[in-house]
């Protein structure tokens, strides 16, 4: 299981990983919004690898059947691989690289706050609730869980899906193969 996760789990993380890397010098650009939705696209591509490590799981490591928790697991180890990769190169992108990313989007949520037509003490308010967040966000630690929380829920969605759509029990394929043999007699 363990070739099978990282195997799986590291390719799923070099893609979101190499995405960052190529879309982050064009942010400006790009803008928050598309930005959000590239980011949360590439994370649906490379978490179809959930879905072909389970069933590599199922077929090459699990003899042709898998409970929908171990699925599940295998899943959610894979996802959490991809995870750690994206959190890495966030940490070495944002430390090193982009240390301006947290004040511009300081500046983003301030100025979104006031186009949706925040009051003077609703502003004032989002300005001291985001000085917070930028101060906690220098740590490192904070950044990493923040940063781990970005793809951990879609990647769980994945490992959800593939562990029902992929389980097989030994059981009930025993008892389909003989029903189809009768049917087709």
């Amino acid at each position: 299981m363990k070739k099978t996760v990282l195997v799986f789990g590291l390719i799923a993380g070099g893609i979101l990983s190499l995405m960052m890397i190529i879309t982050m010098p064009f942010h400006d650009a790009i803008g928050w919004d598309r930005g959000e939705v590239i980011g949360y696209a590439t994370m649906i591509c490379a978490f179809l690898l959930i879905f072909f490590g389970v069933r590599s799981y199922r077929e090459n490591v699990a003899g042709g059947w898998v409970s929908f928790w171990r699925a599940f697991s295998v899943g959610a180890m894979i996802t959490v691989v991809a995870s750690v990769c994206y959190v890495v190169t966030w940490e070495v992108m944002y430390f090193n690289f982009v240390p301006e990313f947290g004040a511009k989007y300081q500046a983003h949520v301030i100025d979104k706050a006031r186009d949706d037509g925040a009051t003077p003490a609703e502003l004032e308010k989002k300005v001291a609730e985001m000085q917070r967040f930028a101060k906690l966000y220098q740590n490192a630690l904070f950044n990493a869980a923040v940063t781990f929380l970005e793809p951990l829920p879609v990647g769980l969605v994945f490992a959800v899906l593939s562990a029902g759509v992929l389980r097989r029990r030994r059981n009930r394929d025993d008892e389909s193969s003989i029903g189809s043999a009768a049917v087709v007699a």
